[in-house]
């Protein structure tokens, strides 16, 4: 199997997008670590693995906290000889006008969705930079590629999140460390499960192909960025979005 012999990290793998990249790694022989703050989503997951016969466990971080992520960054790094693939897919955001927004809120948007993965990569990348080995794959949003409304704090971070992911790689490319981001469009998420069926129905009419994506499919762009297919691709992003966004 392609990725056997090596360790990835999925953040956010209790649900959604970041549990289908679990599941995709593994099958595809990876030992994966399933990173979230809900340890019953998390637990899930990874018993869910294991009982198909494959490698995962559970590890919680809050990437909204620096000590967390610290703590996060210390056991892994003490259980595994070295981290083959980082995939930073914890995310979270809220409808509503930008106006009605406060601080605290944008601080916590901002940090899950920014602060949060740009820590945890600087806390792994220096062993990964010692190996001269590694993938690094951002789930930001089409979002950040283009706007959406009611989520400008969102869509900043996420877009903070594309612009990061450029520039590391182009610091990383000498040591053979590729980084690169998939942006989905709407998908059939939990997050997206609490969406007013009136939007919903709003975005599909809206997307070319006619329906909302799913997390498995967000998840296959993912094991591309992460393989040896993509040896010699970094600092790219993909929109899997249903041809909702074709901007370059």
């Amino acid at each position: 199997m392609e990725f056997e012999n090596q360790t990835a990290i999925v953040t956010g793998a209790g649900s959604g997008i970041g549990r289908a990249t679990a599941w995709a790694l593994a099958r595809a022989g990876a030992e994966v670590v399933v990173a979230d703050i809900d340890p019953a989503g998390g637990e899930a997951t990874a018993a869910a693995i294991r009982d198909a016969g494959l490698k995962a466990t559970f590890e919680p971080v809050d990437l909204t906290d620096a000590a967390s992520i610290a703590r996060f960054a210390e056991a892994v790094q003490a259980r595994f000889d070295g981290i083959d693939v980082l995939v930073n897919g914890a995310g979270w955001g809220r409808t509503a006008p930008f106006v009605d927004g406060t601080p605290e809120f944008w601080n916590k948007v901002i940090g899950l969705n920014f602060v949060g993965p740009m820590t945890l990569t600087k806390a792994l990348l220096p062993r990964m930079i010692e190996r001269a080995r590694g993938r690094i794959v951002n789930i930001a949003s089409d979002a950040g590629r283009v706007g959406s409304l009611g989520e400008t704090v969102y869509a900043g971070a996420k877009g903070g999140l594309i612009a990061f992911t450029k520039s590391l790689a182009r610091e990383t490319a000498r040591y053979q460390i590729g980084v690169n981001c998939v942006c989905p469009g709407p998908t059939d998420t939990p997050l997206m499960a609490v969406v007013p069926d009136k939007v919903k129905d709003a975005l599909i009419k809206a997307i070319p192909m006619r329906r909302l994506g799913k997390p498995e499919e967000v998840a296959e762009a993912v094991l591309f960025f992460a393989s040896r297919r993509a040896g010699y691709v970094t600092g790219q992003v993909v929109s899997v979005s249903g041809g909702l966004t074709m901007a370059g």
